[in-house]
């Protein structure tokens, strides 16, 4: 799905009064479209929780976007760091 497109559903769903939280891959278009939440991955496009059978890398990722849920400073664009 587009990331525009996401970014606007993420907008309409916190009107709503539900947290959102997406992982971009493309940092100029998330910081132009400014979705509540995101995590901004380094990673190919294809690959927005890393390198596949790496499950360890992976989990790291999505507690790094859960973790934004906690936020209410929106929008909010964080870089992951890898630990």
């Amino acid at each position: 799905m587009c990331v525009q497109t996401v970014g606007l559903i993420q907008s309409i769903i916190e009107r709503e009064g539900i947290a959102t939280v997406s992982i971009s891959l493309l940092r100029e278009v998330t910081q132009v479209n400014k979705p509540p939440r995101a995590l901004f991955v380094p990673f190919p496009m294809g690959f927005p929780l890393g390198a596949p059978n790496n499950p360890e890398l992976q989990h790291q990722v999505i507690a790094a976007a859960l973790a934004l849920l906690e936020r209410d400073d929106v929008p909010v664009l964080e870089e992951f760091k890898e630990r």
